[in-house]
């Protein structure tokens, strides 16, 4: 081989794939080296602890009623929270942070694609992010099987898988956020906000006073997480009346339909994913 050809070999870019993984590698390597990582992880286990504490010191006879039941309690009422807690901490300041810290400057100018970075980081998130969720939802099994043995309800795998459908729409949210803005502290501020309150509040507001199903809220979609661990499913549409001072007072809930919630959170998915995309292609490091 000729000098010249070994240069052609040394000048050759690696494909979009190869780009991908070189990216997914070593920021996923990167988080598990930092410290938010290990926060992540210290907020999990405090979680699964007090949950365990209490409820072995307690013994609530309606947790323990039956294995759905607890795991209806458990994962129910608490994965969200952790799914929420892993999109802001791995995804609410991924690509602004390339804004604000100045890495950019560094790596865009390189023959690598901006998709490349993108879809990279947010893979590199999407696998940090499961093994937090993992490790939660291993605490829960363990759980179950010291109070029921191996009898683990078929609605908490439905669950579990809904919960990982959730993070990767939460992820694609936090990095669309992310590429709006090139300031970490509003990327990180908005998605925290929008996620823990915001979209909760939304619901509240569209059931309660414009009487309408939330249909276009992410967290009305997130509501098949906990409904699929109640037996029977909730119905989709309840109206109770009830009488307040001298008249009566009408509430409305709804519960979105499995498919119903599928649909809203691939929606959410390919919109933001897309659109974050864009954002961060055609935004300028300058």
């Amino acid at each position: 081989m000729t000098e010249q050809d070994t240069t052609q070999v040394k000048n050759v870019v690696p494909g979009s794939f190869a780009q991908l993984g070189v990216t997914t590698k070593y920021t996923f390597l990167d988080y598990l080296r930092s410290r938010r990582f290990f926060v992540l992880l210290g907020i999990d286990l405090i979680i699964s602890v007090l949950l365990t504490i209490v409820i072995g010191y307690y013994r609530p006879a309606d947790v323990l009623s039956s294995s759905l039941s607890f795991y209806s309690s458990w994962w129910g009422l608490s994965t969200t929270f952790v799914i929420v807690l892993s999109g802001i901490f791995f995804g609410g300041d991924a690509i602004s942070s390339e804004f604000q810290n100045k890495t950019g400057y560094f790596t865009v100018p390189n023959p690598i694609r901006r998709s490349s970075i993108y879809l990279g980081k947010w893979l590199a998130a999407l696998i940090a992010s499961t093994i937090i969720l993992g490790i939660f939802a291993a605490i829960t099994i363990g759980n179950g099987v010291y109070y029921f043995g191996l009898s683990i309800p078929y609605q908490f795998g439905e669950a579990l898988l809904f919960s990982w459908i959730y993070l990767v729409t939460v992820l694609g949210f936090c990095f669309f956020f992310s590429s709006l803005f090139k300031s970490s502290t509003t990327s990180i501020l908005l998605t925290a906000i929008l996620l823990l309150f915001g979209f909760t509040l939304i619901d509240a507001v569209i059931v309660n006073i414009v009487k309408i199903e939330p249909w276009f809220s992410l967290t009305y979609g997130a509501g098949i997480i906990s409904n699929v661990l109640s037996s029977p499913y909730p119905p989709h549409k309840t109206t109770t009346t009830s009488r307040f001072g001298r008249g009566l007072t009408t509430l409305t809930s709804y519960n979105a339909t499995v498919p119903e919630g599928l649909l809203i959170l691939g929606v959410y998915f390919i919109v933001t994913i897309i659109l974050g995309l864009v954002l961060f292609e055609n935004k300028d490091f300058t």
